[in-house]
C-alpha cells in the first residue's frame, strides 16, 4: 500500500506541473493581453492551441499507447513537455508563444491519458474513485499555490517566471517517476497481436457505451471551458479586481478544493460515482450563472461564488473521470483514454475559441457578451446528467 500511495503521489505531482502550465496563461491574460496588445479572440486562440494540439496529440496516442510500458512511455512523453516548457518561457513575443504553446500541448495531451491509464491498471475499481480524488486534488494545489504563486511572481518580475519554475519543478518530477513509478506491462500481455490504428478507432466508435462517455467528455468541456479562459480578464475588466487581487480567487477555491476533493473520491466510491456526479454538476450550473453577470461587486461575494465555483467544477470531475475510466477493459485502456482524451482537448480547444469570437470588448475595455457565453455552458452542463446515467462501468 506505501508503494500505491508513492505512486498517486507521483502521478499528482505530474498532474499538478501538467495543470499549472495549462491553467497558468489564462489568469494571465490581462497582462499578456497589454503587453502583446491582442484581442479577446487572439488570446483565445493563445489558450485553444495548447487543448487543440493536445487533441492531435492524443488522438494518434491512441493507436500506439497500449503498446509499450506505461512508465517507459510516460518518461518520453513528459522529456518533451519539459523541454516545450522551457521554450514558453523563453518566448520573446505573442507569435513564439504560441508555437511553443502548440508544443506544450503535443505532450500535454498525452500526460492525461496515461495518468489515467496507469490508474486504471493499478488501482482495482473499489478504490478508483479515492485514487482519483488524490490524483485530482492536484487542480486544487495547483489553484491554491501554483497559480497565485505564479501570478504573484509574474506581478513581480514578468510572465516568463513561472514557465522558469515549471520546468525546475518538471525535471524534479522526472526523477519521481524513474523511482516511484514501476514497470507497467500487464496490459501488454493480455493482447498479444496489436490492432491496426483504423481497428483501434472503430474499437471505440462502435462501442455506444464507450461513444457515449466520449460525448459525457465532450458535454463537460463545453460547460467548463467556454467560461474558465474568460473568468480572469472578465474579473479585471468588468468586476474591478486588480491582477494581483486575482491571486484571491485561486488561492480561495483551491484552499477548499484541496479538503473537498478527495471527500468527493471517497463519497463516489461509498454512495455511488452517477448520485455524487449528478449532485456536483446541478450545483455547478449556480455559480456559473451569477459570475457570467457580475458588475462591480465586492470582493467577499465574489471569492464566495468563485469559490463555489472551483468547488463543484472538481466534484463534478472526480466521479465522472472514474466513470468514464471505467467504461474500458485492461488491454485497451490506454487506447481509449487517449482517444477520449484528444476529443475532450480538441472541445476545450473549441470552447474557448467559440467563447473568443461571441466575447468583445467595448470602448471602456470592458468585456462583453459573457453572459451569453454563460447561458450555453449552463446548457451543455445540464445535458450531462441524463448522458451520465446511460454511461456503463464494465471494469
Amino acid at each position: 500500500m506505501n508503494k500505491e500511495k508513492l505512486l498517486l503521489w507521483t502521478l499528482a505531482a505530474i498532474n499538478f506541473i501538467h495543470i499549472v502550465d495549462f491553467m497558468i496563461l489564462m489568469p494571465l491574460g490581462p497582462q499578456l493581453m497589454r503587453i502583446f496588445e491582442i484581442s479577446p479572440s487572439e488570446f483565445g486562440l493563445l489558450v485553444s492551441s495548447y487543448t487543440f494540439s493536445a487533441g492531435v496529440s492524443s488522438f494518434f496516442g491512441a493507436f500506439f499507447l497500449d503498446r509499450f510500458d506505461r512508465k517507459q512511455i510516460l518518461l518520453w512523453v513528459y522529456v518533451g513537455f519539459t523541454i516545450a516548457t522551457l521554450g514558453c518561457a523563453l518566448s520573446p513575443s505573442y507569435f513564439i508563444l504560441l508555437m511553443a504553446r502548440i508544443l506544450s500541448g503535443l505532450f500535454g495531451g498525452l500526460t492525461s491519458a496515461l495518468i489515467l491509464a496507469i490508474i486504471g491498471d493499478v488501482i482495482p475499481d473499489v478504490r478508483r474513485g479515492r485514487a482519483m480524488g488524490l490524483v485530482m486534488a492536484a487542480f486544487s494545489v495547483a489553484s491554491v499555490l501554483g497559480v497565485p504563486l505564479g501570478l504573484f511572481l509574474a506581478g513581480l518580475s514578468d510572465w516568463h517566471t513561472p514557465f522558469f519554475i515549471l520546468t525546475a519543478l518538471s525535471f524534479i518530477s522526472l526523477g519521481m517517476i524513474f523511482k516511484f513509478i514501476p514497470s507497467i506491462s500487464g496490459h501488454l500481455e493480455q493482447e498479444l497481436q496489436r490492432p491496426h490504428p483504423m481497428v483501434v478507432v472503430r474499437r471505440v466508435t462502435s462501442n455506444p457505451n464507450q461513444m457515449r462517455a466520449i460525448t459525457l467528455s465532450v458535454m463537460m468541456m463545453f460547460g467548463q471551458f467556454m467560461i474558465i479562459p474568460f473568468l480572469s480578464p472578465y474579473t479585471v475588466a468588468n468586476v474591478g479586481f486588480t491582477e494581483l487581487q486575482l491571486t484571491y480567487i485561486y488561492m480561495a477555491g483551491g484552499a477548499f478544493t484541496i479538503f473537498t476533493s478527495p471527500w468527493v473520491g471517497k463519497m463516489s466510491d461509498k454512495y455511488g460515482k452517477l448520485r455524487i456526479f449528478t449532485i456536483f454538476m446541478t450545483l455547478n450550473v449556480i455559480p456559473i450563472a451569477i459570475i457570467t453577470h457580475l458588475g462591480v461587486t465586492p470582493i467577499p461575494f465574489v471569492l464566495m461564488v468563485s469559490t463555489m465555483f472551483f468547488v463543484t467544477s472538481n466534484g463534478r470531475y472526480v466521479p465522472a473521470a472514474a466513470i468514464i475510466t471505467g467504461t474500458a477493459k485492461p488491454e485497451n485502456r490506454g487506447s481509449f483514454l487517449s482517444f477520449n482524451s484528444a476529443i475532450q482537448q480538441l472541445a476545450t480547444g473549441l470552447a474557448s475559441l467559440i467563447a473568443g469570437m461571441i466575447i468583445g470588448e467595448n470602448a471602456a475595455g470592458q468585456l462583453t457578451n459573457y453572459n451569453i457565453v454563460g447561458y450555453l455552458a449552463i446548457g451543455f452542463s445540464l445535458l450531462c446528467i441524463p448522458l451520465a446515467r446511460r454511461v456503463k462501468v464494465v471494469s
